[in-house]
């Protein structure tokens, strides 16, 4: 396997780790997050409100998780061009030597 492949595979393994851990974060951020407001539910404390601001907030966390994962392809993404356009530079250089050689 060439250098290049060795690391497109280690990028991705990187990024799926990133994309997984941040999607088990946000279960348990948004599982903490909404108990203070089933609390509040319970007890009947903004009862109206409580549900409404339950939502917001488990909006909001998602939201950010999401920026996580999208800038996690972004970057996974610049990644993939680089290590392809290092492939085509090693391709080309391979093609150059060959005419060289044929021009001697």
């Amino acid at each position: 396997m060439k250098t290049v492949d060795r690391l497109e595979l280690l990028k991705d393994t990187v990024q799926n780790a990133i994309d997984n851990g941040a999607t088990s974060v946000e279960q348990v951020h948004q599982y903490i997050a909404a108990l203070p407001f089933e609390t509040l539910e319970k007890l009947g404390f903004f009862e109206e409100r409580a549900g409404q601001l339950k939502t917001k907030q488990a909006d909001t966390i998602g939201i950010a998780y999401d920026a996580v994962r999208t800038i996690n392809r972004q970057v996974g993404q610049i990644f993939s061009d680089i290590f392809g356009q290092i492939e085509d530079v090693q391709i080309m250089a391979k093609n150059m030597a060959k005419r060289g050689k044929r021009g001697q």
